[in-house]
């Protein structure tokens, strides 16, 4: 019941319901105690809605957001508050009385503050919104950016100008309750007061040298470092803020480029949800800002995603235009017809060239280039044989389930029908192995009875994990568990404290200052590493684990895992750069062969059933590869969906930027000689050199013969 209300509301959690459901209530108790009258009651109410309101804006919740849709946004909230108040005193029989005059003199001046505060904080935030935005870039060098404004004035300015009133209020309702309009009008001289100073303390910033510079200064600015730093491969990217994962995949990759690489984003919630990179980033929400670019230098533009603001990079004729994608599977997404419009589409190996074919939606086979997937080089290959119960090492198999999805089709996840199937067989396993599980992210946020048995899952193996832990069969070095957690504290403050001290200002001020410390930045990669190392050392290897939230990666519990067992997803795709074996459960029930038939991925896996009985297989291939039946066509699909392993994706990746620009740079300067010759209006048979043009007349002459 709960749950559902919490869907339809479309709040985050129970606290937020209740905020949600005490806030709307507050008002209608209000107004009840304001006409019994009743002071204290209209101030617990009053104090109710206030910090209600305030919870869920802290929250950022979308039903609040929303109620300004329905005319019920937070300043008529504040302004229903404050006329049920003077409603209040009327019924107090307070209407002759010269508070009841002064609380309608102060509510219409504090509102009459609102205007010339609401004006300054959308000029100032309209002036340091930049025409580009970016990070790694030196702009402070060629153009003066000030400081923006302290944060206490500019970030959430309408409610702190709104809560203003909180003194006000409460000095009413004191004088009310006390008979005493002193402390009314104190409180009403402290709201008028601070109103006032907080829109003398903006009018500053919207004058004199803290204004930032004009939209025309910051583009030649822009276009004077893209002069000097000359970029050669640009990484191009449109989407929402959900697809922000799309472009940070490609980042490290782009920062292993042998040319100059740009990353040039067109939505301002993309560059905010951006990864840390030391790879130059230039943010052009405008169109015609970005065709406006000086972009001459750009020979080959990577693009991760098709979508409709393409077209205007895709205009310039300069650069060879690619398209890479966000992934390999075997999705309709991956043959869209849209990719036509690209001189080349990438894939990762032969798989997505045959997808192409298949799907013969106009992609030439000739401008397919298979350059494998960079971003799997962390995948680690499998180790040698496990060792077995008696040398204390047992082998970890990964439960890495997909979500349910959007509709309630059985083969979206195994987790409904197979789930708990799965990991009773792990768990019971014959000689004991570990057991890791770590779900999708979106897992039961769309289906009840997928987080139902998600949080059974859950308990299975923590009931599992505390039995292993009694049993004197199994061991730990306590010391060495405590080292290293002690060690996983120390790396986690650290994070933190580099973390913490990467707070940036407002636009103009994160373009300004938003060239990355280097150092810290590859002192939190190692961190990162080392915070790896520590967790898995801080447990156990015999210990089950529920793993959530981002850390440890996905990649991380491939690691260290022998083997998997995911659905249909690009989960699978990954975990085949390791090797190892795994398995793959058909919920909806297609049976062996026409799963594989439908599913690229799965055709070197191991098919479970609902039932889980397959897992037996999976099992004897991790206890003994030699006699692993899988092994060879598992070697051949990972060459088939993601090339060879020499050479490596990234040099093939920069062979294929190479080779690219070089055609690039062929086309522009065939572009030249043709101007040099004849001219910009020149037809390209007049540009011909005299033999060509000798051969090209024989030629003519002899097919009219």
């Amino acid at each position: 019941m709960i749950s559902t209300a919490i869907r339809v509301a479309r709040v985050g959690s129970a606290a937020e319901l209740a905020a949600a459901v005490l806030m709307l209530l507050g008002f209608p108790c209000l107004m009840l105690a304001a006409l019994v009258p009743s002071v204290p009651a209209f101030a617990a109410a009053a104090a109710v809605t206030y910090l209600a309101d305030h919870y869920l804006h802290r929250r950022g919740s979308y039903l609040v957001n929303r109620l300004s849709k329905v005319r019920a946004g937070l300043s008529i909230r504040f302004l229903i508050r404050q006329l049920l108040l003077i409603l209040l005193l009327a019924r107090l029989s307070l209407a002759d009385n010269l508070i009841y005059y002064g609380a309608i003199a102060c509510f219409i001046a504090f509102y009459g503050l609102q205007a010339p505060h609401g004006a300054l904080t959308t000029l100032i935030r309209n002036r340091r919104r930049m025409p580009v935005a970016t990070r790694n870039v030196d702009l402070a060098s060629r153009i003066r950016i000030p400081d923006a404004p302290p944060r206490v004035l500019t970030h959430r300015a309408a409610e702190k100008m709104l809560h203003l009133d909180l003194v006000a209020v409460g000095g009413i309702l004191l004088a009310a309750a006390l008979d005493s309009p002193l402390v009314g009008f104190a409180g009403i001289g402290v709201t008028v007061l601070l109103g006032t100073a907080y829109v003398l303390a903006l009018v500053p910033y919207v004058r004199g040298r803290r204004i930032p510079p004009k939209a025309d200064q910051v583009l030649e600015a822009v276009d004077d470092w893209l002069r000097e730093y000359r970029p050669e491969t640009v990484l191009y990217f449109s989407g929402s803020r959900d697809s922000a994962y799309q472009v940070n995949m490609w980042l490290e990759t782009m920062e292993q480029l042998d040319t100059r690489p740009l990353v040039i984003l067109r939505e301002r919630v993309i560059l905010a949800n951006l990864a840390p990179t030391t790879v130059p980033v230039v943010c052009v929400p405008g169109g015609v800002h970005l065709m406006n670019l000086d972009l001459s230098t750009v020979r080959v533009a990577l693009y991760a995603a098709n979508v409709g603001k393409n077209i205007h990079l895709l205009r310039v004729p300069t650069m060879k235009h690619v398209f890479i994608g966000h992934g390999d599977s075997d999705k309709l997404a991956s043959v869209n017809p849209f990719s036509k419009v690209y001189d080349e589409v990438w894939t990762a190996g032969r798989a997505g060239r045959d997808r192409y074919a298949i799907a013969d939606v106009g992609v030439r086979d000739d401008d397919i280039v298979e350059v494998g997937r960079p971003q799997l080089a962390p995948i680690e290959p499998r180790r040698a044989a496990p060792a077995d119960a008696a040398e204390g090492h047992r082998p970890t198999v990964l439960y890495a389930p997909t979500w349910e999805g959007w509709d309630d089709n059985p083969g979206n996840t195994s987790l409904l029908l197979a789930g708990e199937n799965i990991v009773k067989r792990l768990i019971a396993a014959d000689p004991p192995v570990r057991v890791l599980y770590k779900p999708h992210p979106f897992t039961g946020t769309r289906s009840a009875q997928a987080k139902a048995a998600h949080q059974r899952i859950t308990e299975l193996i923590e009931q599992a994990a505390a039995e292993r832990a009694a049993d004197p069969r199994f061991t730990a070095d306590a010391a060495a568990r405590d080292r290293a957690r002690a060690e996983l504290a120390r790396v986690e403050a650290r994070l933190a404290e580099l973390a913490g001290g990467g707070d940036r200002g407002d636009e103009a001020e994160a373009s300004r200052d938003g060239v990355i410390d280097v150092a810290r930045y590859e002192e939190t990669a190692r961190l990162r590493d080392a915070w790896n190392t520590a967790y898995w050392n801080s447990f156990p290897d015999w210990e089950h684990r529920v793993i959530t939230g981002a850390q440890p990666r996905l990649y991380d519990c491939f690691n260290v895992s022998d083997a998997m067992v995911s659905d249909i997803s690009s989960v699978v795709s990954d975990f085949i750069a390791s090797g190892k074996p795994y398995a793959v459960t058909d919920s909806a029930g297609l049976g062996a062969e026409e799963f594989k038939r439908q599913n690229t991925a799965v055709r070197a896996a191991v098919i479970l059933s609902n039932d889980a009985a397959a897992l037996t297989e999976l099992l004897d291939a991790v206890r003994d590869p030699q006699a692993d039946p899988l092994a060879g066509e598992r070697d051949e699909l990972k060459h088939y969906l993601l090339g060879p392993d020499e050479p490596t994706s990234l040099e093939q990746f920069n062979a294929a930027v190479a080779q690219l620009a070089r055609k690039a740079e062929t086309r522009n300067l065939g572009q030249e000689s043709r101007t040099v010759v004849g001219g910009p209006d020149v037809e390209p048979a007049d540009a011909l050199p005299p033999q060509a043009a000798s051969v090209t007349g024989e030629t003519d002459g002899t097919a009219a013969n």
